[in-house]
């Protein structure tokens, strides 16, 4: 029997409610192992103590993590005679309705007139990112919610750049990504979460850099030259001492996820998109 656009209204609006009050679960074990690295009566430590006692709460209270309920951006890899129109009526119906429930904060803002839309819908809002999907099973929705304050601290490199003395390759990669570490500090909420991506135009970079966010925590590259670049920058990073909000300390980021697409031969982006340690990603398959 097929989907009816109510039922996929509240399939929907469900996602949109976990998503904002329920971290998954491989982010939370991440906080875990930070919390249990940072030195006792450490600012990390009751940094990390806080973050987690914070997690419980909106989980137990179904109130969001964050007031900074954030961009929301649907990844949809559609199974054939899924259609577009009606899933964007009904997430759409579902956004406005998890603003009136208080799930969502009232949070997009015209930015000509400045005027907030009072329900997060507006030209742009929500975000679908659509591609057809061979999935037998069904089509895979998944939801992303991205706060500002990570949000300002993502930043394009084009290479090769004269600055970090950083080259088109790898290396010049690492040189990138390292420095976008340590202009954010604790800036974004840290620890923090990096998606990177190489290669593409200026927005299918910075598509793709997200699009490497909704990986778990520990889930390494299939390329091995980019797995091990994503272990090396990991360690590097959080040797840097920024650690938990920047109060100093072990661990300065959870993970680091790299992609690649194909580039012109005259350009070299690096798109880094920062996530802040409350990564909020859930996912649904409507059969």
């Amino acid at each position: 029997m097929a989907l009816d656009n109510e039922e996929l209204r509240h399939l929907l609006l469900d996602l949109v409610i976990r998503t904002s009050v329920d971290l998954p679960v491989d982010v939370e074990d991440a906080l875990v192992r930070g919390r249990d690295k940072a030195e006792l009566d450490s600012g990390e430590r009751t940094a990390f103590e806080t973050m987690l006692a914070n997690v419980a709460l909106a989980r137990e209270r179904r109130l969001p993590i964050c007031q900074d309920t954030g961009t929301l951006m649907f990844f949809v890899e559609a199974a054939e005679g899924f259609r577009r129109k009606p899933f964007q009526s009904a997430a759409e119906w579902a956004v406005s309705e998890a603003t009136r429930l208080g799930v969502l904060r009232q949070n997009c803002v015209e930015t000509l007139s400045g005027r907030n839309t009072g329900n997060n819908l507006g030209n742009g809002s929500p975000v679908v990112h659509w591609h057809e999907s061979e999935n037998a099973r069904g089509t895979k929705v998944t939801l992303m919610l991205k706060g500002g304050g990570s949000e300002n601290m993502g930043i394009q490199f084009s290479l090769p750049d004269s600055s970090l003395d950083a080259g088109r390759n790898l290396e010049g990669v690492r040189r990138c990504v390292l420095s976008a570490v340590l202009r954010a500090q604790g800036q974004g909420c840290a620890p923090g979460i990096l998606g990177v991506a190489i290669g593409g135009d200026r927005a299918t970079g910075y598509e793709e850099s997200k699009r490497q966010l909704l990986r778990k925590i520990g889930e390494r590259s299939p390329e091995p030259a980019l797995a091990e670049l994503e272990v090396r920058l990991l360690e590097e990073a959080n040797s840097l001492g920024i650690g938990g909000m920047g109060f100093g300390g072990k661990t300065t980021l959870l993970d680091v996820f790299v992609g690649a697409r194909c580039r012109l031969p005259a350009s070299y982006f690096v798109s880094i998109s920062y996530m802040c340690w409350c990564c909020r990603r859930q996912s649904i398959v409507i059969e």
